[in-house]
């Protein structure tokens, strides 16, 4: 085997607390702030209920993330929900998981996030129209491809860009709240009508709803992928969220705030971004300053998904899920580059066909289904090995309250309003057990995966790499 001819390899623990919050935190600020307020609007259908949508979204997203940070604190791997499942439920379960984060949800979030990037750097130059499909694509896979190199090449600087970008789309952020208390305090407001006057209370309205204020809030599970490279998890990783959540939350609701005093409820719902409009309305020839900021902001984003997307491809293949050459790692730069490139590779065939707005609803719904498979895995442990050494633990309620929004996210939809889609994506979610019984469980053709293993990590000069408990 290719392991025995190697020296085996670990990667190193580079995250700090400011790092850990960074990627929390910058991760979350992506594009869904600049791009989800006037989806949520349009499917709830009044202001008042818009807000109540975004602060319901921060708490629920809040109490998933501390339930997350005690399995994080009990099963200290990297990996989050497939190593979760698998240490708890075991390999079957575990291989739908990896099967569908890695072809689903994690490139369906970076070609999301891509998307929003690429729509916002190119509105200043198509600002009387939209912009050719064309060109936000091609834009997209730009961004798609620094990001991949930036994380290939070494973890240091992928975390120096997160930092730098999270300071950068804070600035972006309060701009626009103080811009909205300056109008606010002039008594310029735009909505002057009952804030809860056309409010729709129909269930695949509100699960919608909450999938596009859940996505703005997407990345608050991303420490749990990386915890082989986070200083001291046991404090670091519940602290972290702490701090990220709170605040990311409050400064949505701040920025909602804004953006309804700015606009009114049909000039918001019909704009193409949200930002730019605002921009355009508060600081005149200046509006184009928005247009860069969310960019930015979007990018931000985007490496923070791709840093902990990459490692849920390179953990499934660690425990043999996957083929090994993505479990390997390069031997001076440490960074998970098969992994990487892998999820690059899948992530630009999803971008291709996406939209915006399908490509969010179905990887909500794909993502919800599995974290509350991974939520009921915390139940079990609490009431069948409580024994377990727990660093930080969270009451039972806590991960209960959740799994019940998750099992409501995942069925309002589908039971208020069916769509064909949700049964294509249901049944892909299961057709994952086509590939598992051939390939892992009974490990067809592994003498062909042998030699392109040993030709590939020759090629891309990685190793084998040793778990970093």
């Amino acid at each position: 085997m290719a392991e025995t001819e190697t020296e085996r390899i670990q990667l190193k623990r580079e995250l700090g607390l400011v790092s850990a919050v960074s990627l929390v935190a910058g991760t979350m600020i992506g594009s869904g702030i600049f791009m989800s307020p006037q989806f949520v609007l349009s499917y709830i259908g009044s202001p008042g209920a818009s807000l109540i949508i975004w602060a319901l979204s921060g708490l629920v997203v809040m109490l998933g993330a501390l339930s997350y940070a005690e399995l994080g604190t009990i099963i200290k791997e990297s990996g989050g929900d497939f190593i979760y499942i698998l240490r708890i439920y075991g390999q079957f379960p575990a291989f739908f998981v990896a099967f569908n984060f890695l072809l689903v949800v994690k490139p369906a979030s970076i070609a999301a996030i891509s998307l929003s990037f690429a729509e916002y750097a190119v509105a200043p130059f198509y600002q009387d129209c939209s912009p050719p499909q064309l060109i936000v694509k091609c834009a997209a896979v730009a961004a798609i491809m620094v990001v991949a190199m930036a994380n290939i090449l070494n973890v240091r600087l992928a975390m120096r860009i997160q930092v730098v970008f999270l300071v950068a789309k804070l600035f972006a952020l309060m701009v626009i709240v103080i811009g909205g208390i300056v109008i606010i305090a002039q008594g310029n407001v735009a909505v002057q009508q009952n804030a809860f006057d056309g409010t729709n209370l129909g269930l695949s309205s509100i699960g919608i709803a909450f999938y596009q204020g859940l996505w703005s809030f997407a990345g608050w599970y991303n420490l749990n992928y990386v915890t082989e490279e986070l200083k001291r998890p046991e404090v670091n990783l519940p602290r972290a969220v702490i701090i990220a959540i709170p605040t990311v939350t409050m400064l949505y609701l701040l920025v909602n705030v804004s953006y309804l005093a700015v606009m009114t409820p049909r000039e918001l719902m019909s704009s193409n971004a949200v930002a730019v409009t605002w921009g355009n309305k508060v600081l005149g020839s200046w509006g184009w300053v928005m247009s860069i900021a969310a960019a930015l902001s979007a990018f931000g984003s985007l490496n923070g998904t791709f840093f902990s997307g990459g490692r849920v491809c390179f953990v499934a293949a660690r425990e043999g899920h996957m083929p090994e050459i993505l479990s390997m790692a390069h031997v001076n730069r440490l960074t998970p580059s098969p992994a990487l490139i892998f999820t690059t590779a899948i992530s630009l065939l999803v971008l291709i066909p996406g939209d915006f707005q399908s490509i969010v609803n179905f990887f909500s719904f794909t993502a919800w289904f599995f974290y509350a498979i991974t939520l009921s895995g915390l139940l079990y442990l609490k009431i069948k090995k409580p024994e377990l050494p727990r660093p930080y633990r969270v009451p039972i309620v806590i991960p209960i309250l959740v799994i019940i929004a998750a099992i409501f996210l995942v069925l309002a939809p589908i039971i208020d309003n069916p769509a064909i889609e949700y049964l294509y994506v249901t049944l892909f979610i299961f057709s994952g057990v086509l590939v598992y019984v051939p390939f892992i469980h009974f490990k067809l053709c592994p003498g062909l995966l042998e030699k392109v293993t040993v030709f590939l990590q020759l090629f891309l000069e990685v190793a084998p790499v040793d778990k970093n408990l």
